[in-house]
């Protein structure tokens, strides 16, 4: 586990100079429409200038500590990285609350994760533990996939697995204020 910082952007190509600028890693959807999304981009860092890069995020700026659930295989200090991420923001169910939520994120749903979404290369959980400002959200999944295809068709193993995982979701997060995925490339500038 380590803890990171993690600014969330509206701006993508700001979004990218940050990144390039603390040698972080970006994750951003390049689709062409997603005003109807909360952010285009995240980029996390490990950098001593704390107050230059919050304020650069123009969505959010946290603090986050990261659980590789299902490590990266294939992995480079820098460049573009294969394939594709599903990107999820968390928000704890309110019935829960943020610590009670996330022990079941990490506890529960990350064991039932890894065995339903047989074609996910990778996955990782960023625990929110403190936000600097923007939305209050508990957490981001990023479930990685080797292909567009493999996310769209084959994120769960069947039918009953996707039952399970959306009665799990249900038990920990608040579906209705969870912000839409991303689909999201990585790049690192490290």
């Amino acid at each position: 586990m380590n803890l990171e910082l993690i600014a969330a952007f509206k701006n993508r190509q700001r979004a990218h100079a940050i990144a390039k600028q603390v040698h972080g890693i970006i994750y951003c959807d390049d689709r062409e429409d997603i005003d109807h999304l909360p952010f285009g981009a995240l980029v996390s860092a490990q950098t001593d200038n704390l107050t230059a890069f919050a304020d650069a995020a123009d969505v959010g700026a946290y603090l986050v500590c990261r659980r590789e659930i299902k490590p990266r295989q294939s992995m480079t200090d820098s460049g573009s990285l294969p394939g594709v991420i599903g990107l999820f923001t968390l928000v704890a169910n309110p019935e829960l609350g943020h610590n009670a939520s996330d022990h079941h994120w990490r506890d529960m749903h990350a064991p039932l994760a890894v065995k339903v979404h047989k074609a996910m290369s990778f996955y990782s959980q960023l625990s929110i533990m403190h936000t600097f400002h923007g939305p209050r959200w508990d957490g981001f999944a990023l479930c990685g996939f080797d292909s567009m295809t493999d996310l769209r068709e084959r994120f769960f193993d069947s039918a009953e697995g996707e039952k399970r995982i959306h009665e799990d979701v249900a038990v920990f997060s608040d579906s209705e204020k969870s912000p839409r995925r991303i689909i999201a490339t990585e790049v690192r500038f490290g």
